[in-house]
């Protein structure tokens, strides 16, 4: 691994300030503070210009917006991936809200050769609806107690919320989730991620983010799961982008990439470069 390295994140964003404004409170938090936060923003209106200028002057922020042309995920982020300048990229969304170490931790098991799969714990409308920068600030949001006191009720899954390292290592070791890439919740080199030509923008909702990994599998990158030990709260929303068409589309693309080995895409960052 290399002994020092610059860290960013990458938040994927669309019409949705609300949420967004938790999630950057989560990052004003960090015990690790990101060297760069890239807003990847799929054609948001003005209140997300706005929100995110708020943010300048306690983050280290860049926004990067396109015009909307419906779902363009892929293409925005891309173009985040070219603004970015850190050797190292965490890749999330406007709606997952970082625990206090959730940089740390990306940073702590950051390893060459490797890509880390994290994954999120998802809270019910209501209770997402109530946080707050008080809430997030506190670490409330992270604590059982205080979410069973908002009416959260409680599943196995409440043990990705336990705070001790011991126990999420045996838990990363045990669990039966395949370490894949999750765009709510993964990192890697960004050196890797150019030479895969980055995420593939023949494709939409359904797919895209895991099509991506399966190529840095194919250039021989190896998958290490973290999903106990880097933890966000994913916050409720609707999903009215999500069509059968993209789904059955973005399936076939998948298993043609893991069948032929397809490391770099022909329709990625270096189409735009001609």
């Amino acid at each position: 691994m290399r002994k020092t390295f610059s860290i960013g994140v990458i938040i994927s964003t669309y019409n949705n300030p609300a949420w967004l404004e938790k999630v950057l409170w989560g990052y004003c938090n960090q015990t690790k503070k990101p060297d760069e936060i890239v807003i990847a923003d799929d054609g948001s209106r003005e209140e997300t210009r706005f929100l995110i200028e708020s943010f300048e002057e306690k983050l280290p922020i860049k926004h990067v917006w396109h015009e909307d042309r419906g779902f363009q995920k892929s293409q925005i982020l891309n173009k985040a991936l070219v603004v970015a300048t850190a050797d190292y990229l965490i890749f999330t969304d406007q709606d997952c809200i970082p625990r206090e170490d959730f940089v740390e931790m990306h940073a702590h098991f950051a390893e060459q050769g490797y890509l880390l799969s994290g994954g999120y714990f998802k809270l019910p409308m209501d209770i997402s609806l109530k946080i707050n920068e008080k809430d997030i600030i506190s670490g409330n949001v992270f604590s059982l107690k205080w979410l069973k006191t908002q009416g959260l009720k409680c599943s196995f899954k409440c043990t990705k919320l336990f705070r001790n390292r011991a126990f999420a290592a045996f838990m990363n070791f045990v669990t039966p989730t395949r370490a894949t890439w999750n765009g709510m919740n993964s990192s890697g080199w960004r050196d890797d991620m150019l030479k895969i030509n980055g995420f593939n923008e023949q494709m939409q909702y359904g797919g895209q983010d895991r099509e991506f990994g399966e190529r840095l599998f194919n250039l021989g990158i190896k998958p290490k799961q973290i999903r106990y030990s880097a933890i966000c709260l994913h916050l409720d929303h609707k999903r009215p982008y999500k069509t059968r068409e993209s789904i059955e589309k973005n399936i076939a693309i998948r298993r043609n990439t893991r069948k032929s080995g397809i490391v770099e895409t022909l329709h990625g960052i270096k189409q735009h470069e001609k």
